[in-house]
């Protein structure tokens, strides 16, 4: 008969989980007491305290038992929610929001099964089609590095400040290449504009390859799941 942790326990994590993300909530209110700031504190420690335990008993039943919990889409989250506590200094910034992920397990209390199967059939299209995915993101990152590179060539002698290297032109690469646009920084010289031009455009079709390969992926599984009821 196979262990696994008692359903209490999981409803225990699941509140425990709302709890600590409200108590996210209210720490980043400006004008809090320090008594609440220190009660915060604590319950934070006690938060992660239990989060941790709860990964490592998962981790034993998941050796025990054979299988892979570590390296599951949970057992990612729930590893990456709790390491910014204990290496926050070492990060250089506060990764508790990534415990906004660990909502989905709430979906199991909730019995959202419907839910749970349409996310494990998205998994599996994407998965079905990563060969593809994987040319289409290296693809995506050599244009990245064109654009970057290119209007730092460009915009780099009339704008010295916002496009002072490759590195710092990377976000207004990113930001034209997916259609959002930044406003702050944006090319002045005809070369520059007429760059950003045919990147903007380029970048239409960065975006919608890999959603449409995904999008085809999915109706294909949708559809085998039809015929297979």
């Amino acid at each position: 008969m196979k262990k696994q942790l008692p359903a209490f326990f999981d409803k225990f994590i699941y509140v425990l989980i709302i709890l600590n993300l409200i108590s996210m909530v209210i720490e980043s209110e400006p004008d809090l007491t320090v008594n609440t700031k220190s009660y915060l504190f604590y319950f934070e420690v006690l938060s992660i305290s239990i989060f941790t335990l709860e990964y490592l008993i998962r981790s034993w039943f998941s050796i025990k038992q054979k299988k892979n919990y570590n390296i599951t889409f949970f057992g990612i989250i729930d590893l990456l929610s709790i390491l910014p506590f204990f290496f926050s200094t070492a990060l250089g910034f506060d990764g508790r929001f990534v415990r906004i992920f660990r909502l989905f397990r709430v979906s199991r209390i909730l019995k959202l099964g419907k839910f749970s199967k349409s996310f494990e059939l998205l998994g599996d299209g994407i998965y079905n089609v990563k060969r593809e995915l994987y040319i289409t993101f290296f693809i995506a990152f050599i244009m990245l590095f064109f654009s970057a590179s290119g209007i730092y060539y460009l915009e780099n002698p009339e704008q010295p400040k916002a496009f002072s290297s490759i590195t710092e032109s990377f976000w207004w690469a990113v930001s034209s290449l997916t259609g959002v646009g930044f406003e702050e920084i944006f090319p002045q010289t005809f070369g520059g504009k007429l760059f950003g031009t045919f990147i903007s455009l380029i970048g239409i079709g960065v975006v919608a390859v890999p959603t449409g390969i995904v999008s085809a992926s999915f109706v294909e599984i949708l559809e085998e799941e039809k015929n297979k009821k």
